[in-house]
């Protein structure tokens, strides 16, 4: 049977879920640009409490939209009240200060369509008004996990506010923990997914523009994101895993001065995910272990050249004095190879430790889902 266009179809496909919290602008701007997408999607806004007239203004300029009041800050699991309502078999999930680029949506449905074992889509993320290239989509597109048999990259995560679900996988794997409130929230549904034999795809044709809203605490999201690294490796992941998780979040702590007033909670924390812990089969262990590895040893790589460029481009400085025409081609030149490394050597907010046999390694940004791009609305 042909299934109808998902643009033409009178019956809708996909919903959009908005996530967000007092950014009454970001949401207003985002929500008119998703209600003007040639797919014509239902939108559901899931509003974590927000006392800036967000809901009155949403609901009066949009009466087409779905809003859902959670009734406080829930951080990530507000997405889930907004699913549940959800009557669509496609969910597209977007933050605040996030949007789908038209025609993504439809052939997110012609994809999800066709490909069965995929439960999640990544779509390639663009950055402010130059629309750069986020540095967790590039990695995403190298996975070292390949695509046989998948219409992209298969991957060991993705990213919350930039990836369309199927709504059966995201309420068999009871979404996101509300525990862990918002940062990294995502690490823990990829594992169960991953469990269940889904598959999480890069698709490069899907489109989502980024513009970070400024209204972003850094120390905070730092400190939630080792602490929830820590809280899913006792969840999930061996023992040695989980302690050098819980060292590294309580060294984050005493570096950002809040050790004495997070380690409480985070020790509290612990203590919960023993009491739930079922540590992940080999082969998913395996499969996180070959993206990781591969993304630190690029990172490495990476680096060194960055070192040895930047040592040439100081030897062409100190000679200039005695060949102008060697220096300007050699300053060109570095210049321009520089650039190139330089933005591929870019990180997010995630880290992790060295690769053996790469010494030096710096922190990566790991597509198992954190990133600086779209999905904090705490």
């Amino acid at each position: 049977m042909t299934l109808p266009s998902p643009s033409t179809s009178s019956v809708p496909r996909i919903t959009v879920v908005v996530l967000t919290h007092n950014r009454v602008h970001e949401v207003t701007e985002t929500v008119a640009r998703l209600l003007a997408l040639p797919e014509r999607p239902p939108v559901i806004v899931a509003d974590n409490g927000s006392t800036d007239a967000t809901v009155e203004t949403l609901c009066a300029r949009f009466p087409s939209v779905r809003v859902v009041e959670c009734g406080a800050n829930l951080g990530a699991a507000g997405r889930n009240h907004a699913v549940a309502v959800a009557e669509t078999e496609y969910v597209a999930f977007s933050d605040d200060d996030t949007w789908w680029e038209p025609g993504s949506l439809a052939h997110a449905v012609r994809v999800l369509d066709e490909s069965p074992q995929v439960a999640v889509l990544n779509a390639r993320v663009v950055v402010g008004e130059n629309e750069h290239a986020d540095a967790t989509c590039e990695r995403m597109s190298a996975s070292p996990l390949g695509s046989t048999g998948l219409p992209g990259p298969l991957l060991t995560g993705y990213m919350a506010g930039a990836c369309v679900f199927r709504r059966a996988a995201f309420l068999e794997v009871g979404g996101y923990e509300p525990r862990l409130f918002i940062g990294g929230e995502e690490e823990l549904v990829s594992l169960d997914l991953l469990v269940r034999g889904h598959a999480m795809v890069y698709c490069d044709r899907l489109v989502v523009h980024h513009h970070p809203s400024p209204a972003r605490d850094a120390g905070l999201r730092r400190r939630m994101l080792a602490r929830n690294a820590a809280w899913v490796a006792w969840l999930r992941l061996p023992l040695p895993i989980a302690l050098k998780a819980m060292l590294k979040a309580l060294r984050v702590l005493l570096h950002e001065r809040a050790l004495w007033r997070d380690a409480p909670r985070l020790v509290s924390g612990i203590a919960w995910a023993c009491s739930r812990r079922r540590v992940v089969p080999p082969h998913v262990l395996a499969m996180r272990r070959a993206v990781r590895n591969a993304e630190r040893t690029a990172d490495w790589l990476a680096n060194r050249n960055a070192a040895w460029l930047r040592t040439r481009r100081v030897a062409g400085g100190g000679a200039s004095g005695t060949s102008g025409t060697s220096s300007t081609s050699s300053t060109s030149s570095t210049s321009s190879t520089s650039s190139t490394s330089s933005t591929s050597s870019t990180s997010s907010t995630s880290s992790t430790p060295s690769t053996p046999g790469a010494p030096g390694a710096p922190s990566t940004p790991s597509h198992s889902g954190t990133s600086t791009a779209p999905h904090r609305r705490a």
